[in-house]
């Protein structure tokens, strides 16, 4: 009998170990970037000035086209700034605020995870130290409003710091940042890139705050440049790059994984896990290209464990035709097929 107890004893210390542990998964910021898993960035439409200006509404039916796909999350850039007030509170507008409810809620609904950053905040970048204050307020305000959503929703503080706003201003802003959005959302994923870009080579100037564990690390991908940029009309002399192929050479799949090795190594010495928030190859390059190098930007990042969002949906990236109402099949494949 004795025996049979002290089996007992260790069985119900065993479970509630198990249990714990269970628990503490839940929160955990590895186990929530795995939830991320593959995902699409909704990009051209809550981040243009206004909805629509760049050609892209959103609609209920895209993130069911994104969910029946196989894609596990969204990312829903964001130009808050456009739709804030100037002055101090810095109020954001109601209607708009309804109108990323209604995103955020598209994509919960369907069991995605949502990201939603802030995205072109140009005067921020430009002139830092006046408009701290302002995205400090804005992010208080989304931090508050979204406080009882579940924790498949994450917050990305800001897409591709640059410009005025360097590798050490970012790192003196991030934690009075994180102040404005802990109090009301302790444990909630909070994801950070690095100045200037999102740019790989910079994680090692990231600083994130030791004590915080519930930090994704990201960065962007669009190496080589010359390929995925060709004739994008908002980069000067673009239009040179015309014809810019890429066949996925030795040499070329060793360029890139170096470069995700680097990131890697990083993650494994600082303990975080990674997200990569954007890549993809503007629609000027030949689709055969398009397709070889995305594929291989994907399973390389499977491959070190990242986590990642393709850029993008339906706009000049677009792995969905909007008018046709498809697949870009070679893209779809190349992203969701191994």
């Amino acid at each position: 009998m004795e025996k049979l107890l002290a089996l007992v004893g260790i069985l119900a210390l065993f479970l509630e170990a198990r249990s714990a542990s269970e628990g503490l998964q839940e929160k955990d910021a590895f186990h929530l970037n795995r939830l991320l898993g593959r995902g699409m960035n909704l990009g051209n439409a809550l981040e243009a000035p206004k909805e629509g200006d760049w050609g892209i509404t959103l609609q209920a039916d895209y993130f069911k086209r994104i969910k029946d796909a196989g894609f596990q999350s969204v990312r829903i850039p964001i130009r808050w700034s456009s739709h804030a007030e100037k002055k101090a509170p810095y109020t954001i507008d109601a209607k708009f605020f309804e109108r990323v409810d209604w995103a955020i809620e598209q994509a919960l609904s369907l069991g995605l995870v949502a990201v939603i950053n802030t995205h072109h905040y140009d005067e921020l970048f430009q002139n830092p130290d006046e408009h701290q204050a302002p995205l400090l307020t804005i992010w208080k305000q989304i931090a508050e409003r979204y406080r009882k959503q579940p924790d498949r929703l994450y917050f990305e503080l800001l897409n591709e710091p640059h410009a005025k706003l360097t590798d050490e201003r970012w790192n003196k802003m991030l934690p009075e940042l994180l102040a404005a959005i802990r109090p009301s959302n302790p444990s909630r994923i909070v994801i950070i890139g690095p100045s200037p870009w999102n740019n790989l080579n910079h994680l090692k100037n990231l600083q994130l705050p030791e004590k915080d564990r519930t930090l994704i690390a990201t960065f962007h991908y669009y190496e080589p440049f010359h390929f995925t940029h060709q004739e994008a009309p908002w980069v000067n002399g673009s239009k040179k790059w015309k014809g810019t192929t890429w066949q996925g050479t030795a040499k070329q799949k060793e360029t890139m994984e170096k470069d995700f090795a680097k990131v890697a190594a990083w993650a494994k010495r600082h303990q975080r896990p990674i997200y990569l928030g954007e890549f993809g190859a503007f629609s000027a390059a030949d689709m055969g290209s398009r397709a070889r190098w995305t594929a291989t930007v994907a399973r390389t990042a499977e491959k070190h464990g990242f986590s990642w969002a393709y850029w993008e949906f339906a706009s000049g990236f677009g792995a969905y035709d909007p008018k046709a109402n498809v697949w870009r099949e070679p893209l779809r494949k190349a992203l969701l097929e191994k």
